[in-house]
């Protein structure tokens, strides 16, 4: 689906589900991680993630377009648009859009453990980040550290 195909069928759901035109347009964002989509106050625009479409079709991609259009549509009455206002809980209800994006596999996502142990008192540490055992010491008793294994989440 190209970007003038994502604007037509934003036009579309908007004109069915609102009853109002969408006059602005719309692009596929890479960029995008964690979010379905993005309304932008400045210039008014939509940027949807490709991988919401590419992942689950085209069922929870008009979910996300209906949530952007309900920003959209609020913004341009003057009304409160933002997720915590009733008015914006009201309509996203009434259209059947989407609350929230359904999670998308990041690779940015740690997937190890990393387990280290105290020489002297044997606290067993677990995190996420790498830790330097030649900086840093036992918070117990100050004794060093060894790495012990990485353990998969």
């Amino acid at each position: 689906m190209t970007d003038e195909e994502l604007t037509a069928l934003i036009k579309k759901v908007s004109q069915e589900n609102f009853g109002k035109p969408f006059i602005h347009e719309a692009f596929f964002n890479n960029r995008l991680r964690t979010t379905g989509g993005r309304f932008h106050l400045k210039d008014r625009h939509i940027d949807i993630n490709p991988k919401i479409y590419q992942a689950y079709g085209m069922d929870t991609l008009i979910g996300v377009i209906k949530h952007e259009l309900c920003h959209y549509h609020l913004y341009n009455s003057g009304m409160p648009s933002q997720h915590k206002d009733h008015e914006f809980k009201a309509l996203l209800s009434q259209v059947g859009g989407l609350r929230f994006a359904p999670t998308l596999n990041n690779s940015n996502q740690h997937k190890t453990l990393r387990v280290y142990e105290c020489t002297n008192c044997h606290t067993v540490y677990r995190r996420v980040r790498k830790i330097n055992t030649r900086r840093y010491v036992c918070g117990k008793c100050r004794g060093k550290l060894r790495f012990v294994k990485n353990i998969s989440i």
